[in-house]
């Protein structure tokens, strides 16, 4: 307060202390272990397995289009860009995201690093390649042959594919499986 440009003081005011405590604190909500944004929103619904199984089969299918389209241009110069596959790879694909998808959990879980990561999950798509060609041969059915590569193990895989394996692995780990694991319905 000032009183023709001197300063005075303000005396300090006496607080008057209430005679009933103040109200408890509200209690905190019943927890079953799920967040819940607002007490009347439904939990959060995840894709199923079933669903991932789908989304995983159509990106790996995708993929092998794309990569035979651009393998083959430079031997058949044709800007078609017609890739080819199987319907072998929807099943081989999508069961093989799932298990990268839990493989990628334990390995985030334990802090692993990216490399050591790609390395992982590059030993695990040659491991899976292996065993599914290894079927599909005794079936007459397996629709790759790496054996006109230099560095492949009886036809069924190649070292030569490995770094687009790593690419792959990086891009199923950072963008297709992390954003179908965030996906709700």
């Amino acid at each position: 307060m000032e009183l023709r440009g001197r300063k005075i003081p303000r005396s300090k005011e006496k607080t008057v202390k209430s005679s009933t405590p103040p109200p408890p604190p509200p209690a905190p909500p019943q927890s079953n272990g799920i967040r819940r944004s607002a007490p009347s929103s439904p939990p959060p619904l995840f894709l199923s397995p079933i669903t991932r199984l789908y989304i995983y089969a159509l990106h790996g299918l995708l993929c092998e289009l794309v990569f035979t389209s651009f393998w083959d241009l430079p031997r058949t110069r044709d800007l078609r860009l017609l890739g080819h596959s199987s319907l072998w790879s929807l099943p081989m694909y999508s069961l093989a995201l799932l298990a990268i998808e839990k493989l990628r959990n334990l390995l985030l879980s334990r802090n692993t690093w990216l490399p050591f990561r790609l390395v992982a999950y590059t030993l695990f798509i040659y491991l899976w390649e292996l065993s599914w060609g290894a079927g599909l041969t005794l079936l007459r059915a397996c629709p790759w042959d790496y054996s006109g590569f230099t560095y492949n193990f009886k036809g069924l895989v190649t070292l030569e594919y490995a770094p687009f394996w790593a690419v792959a692995a990086l891009i199923a780990e950072k963008f297709v499986i992390k954003n179908t694991l965030r996906f709700q319905i």
